[in-house]
């Protein structure tokens, strides 16, 4: 079977007799590893010519050994026809003919410390209406923006769908809405005002909901097969703050996301206490949590007889004490017992990390871990 094959069967209601294998966030693995998984030079990753993009993502795919792919923006919507790379002794500069802008870009950064990888920055002022929150918040249009742009994002989506759509399962990122208010608030207005200021935080959501419903149509336009829905800090507020600022915009995204024609992968990040019955009622086609630390348990037996087949579950096996640290028979007793978990759940399951690859985890041992996976998830093991 292909990936892509393995993949849809797990979500069929007889589930995957060969169980897929994934990890999560590519890009962050992509940032960590890059001289690992391709001879490209880094600053591929901000070329507009579809014929670059698709280089580098051939190597990334080839690179893993897993079932699914990332469909990356690949290029801004805020790239133009007079925008090119210039590669000098100095520097790599994105360079605007028209207007003679010259600016330098960022090699990524293991870790992503001090780049535009890494964490936005606390904001230095809140916006205190729904005004604002607009203006700091634009919302554009599939098909808006420039033209060139969007037809590089095309043509790029299209030229590796060619490539590799038939063997892996496309899917494309998107976050939360109450979650996307981290960029907008940081962390501790964000939280601040989910106490004070609920009516501006649900201003916020339904606005960010608006991009995220821009980038599920356009992930659909470019063959997407499923988005991924990344989920923080919900862990940290109560239940009936996650009731009333996260779930009303979080379930319309999944319902968008399923009237597209693609399949919904919720990730929620952190300890779901007391957040388990809002959590399924939102009837996501895939769930995912984190693994078990910071002082919480996710064991991957529990979420499965909460789920009792209801969708498909991501396995969360543990990317530092397992994949980063452990022997290659903790690696495979581990995947065992997560292909004995996808059983119990009619075989409704994509084997899977809790967390991304860290950056001391060599490839090898992340082909490793897709190898075993496959290896150990095959129907004729069960």
């Amino acid at each position: 079977m292909t990936g892509r094959e393995r993949i849809e069967a797990a979500f069929t209601a007889e589930g995957a007799r060969d169980l897929p294998a994934v990890i999560c966030y590519e890009s962050v693995f992509l940032r960590d590893h890059w001289s690992q998984l391709t001879h490209h030079p880094w600053w591929y990753l901000h070329a507009s010519e579809p014929e670059r993009q698709l280089a580098w993502t051939r190597d990334i795919a080839a690179g893993i050994g897993q079932d699914w792919l990332q469909m990356f923006p690949w290029t801004s919507l805020e790239d133009e026809e007079y925008r090119t790379i210039e590669v000098q002794p100095d520097g790599v500069f994105a360079f605007d003919r028209r207007t003679g802008r010259r600016e330098q870009l960022a090699e990524p950064t293991v870790g992503g410390a001090g780049s535009e990888w890494g964490q936005p920055a606390e904001p230095t002022s809140l916006p205190e209406s729904p005004e604002e929150i607009d203006a700091r918040i634009p919302v554009p249009g599939v098909g808006e923006g420039d033209a060139v742009a969007i037809e590089n994002r095309r043509r790029t989506a299209a030229a590796v769908q060619e490539s590799l759509g038939k063997t892996t399962w496309p899917y494309r990122h998107v976050s939360s809405p109450f979650w996307k208010t981290y960029d907008l608030f940081g962390f501790e207005g964000m939280m601040t005002l989910a106490a004070t200021r609920p009516d501006l935080v649900k201003h916020a959501c339904e606005r960010y909901l608006q991009v995220a419903l821009r980038n599920v149509r356009e992930a659909a336009e470019h063959g997407a097969a499923g988005i991924w829905i990344e989920e923080c800090f919900t862990d940290m507020i109560s239940p009936a703050a996650y009731a009333d600022l996260n779930k009303p915009f979080l379930g319309r995204l999944i319902d968008a996301i399923r009237e597209a024609g693609m399949k919904s992968i919720y990730y929620f990040c952190g300890n779901p206490a007391g957040k388990w019955d809002l959590i399924l009622s939102m009837k996501m086609d895939a769930l995912g949590m984190e693994e078990s630390k910071k002082n919480f348990r996710t064991e991957i037996e529990d979420i499965v007889e909460r789920v009792q087949g209801r969708c498909v579950v991501l396995g969360n096996l543990d990317a530092v004490g397992v994949l980063q640290n452990g022997s290659e028979e903790r690696l495979r007793a581990e995947i065992r017992r997560h292909v004995e978990a996808a059983r119990r759940n009619g075989s409704r399951f994509i084997l899977s990390l809790g967390s991304p690859v860290t950056p001391d985890t060599p490839v090898e041992r992340v082909r490793l871990y897709c190898g075993l996976a496959h290896e150990l998830g095959s129907g004729s093991m069960s």
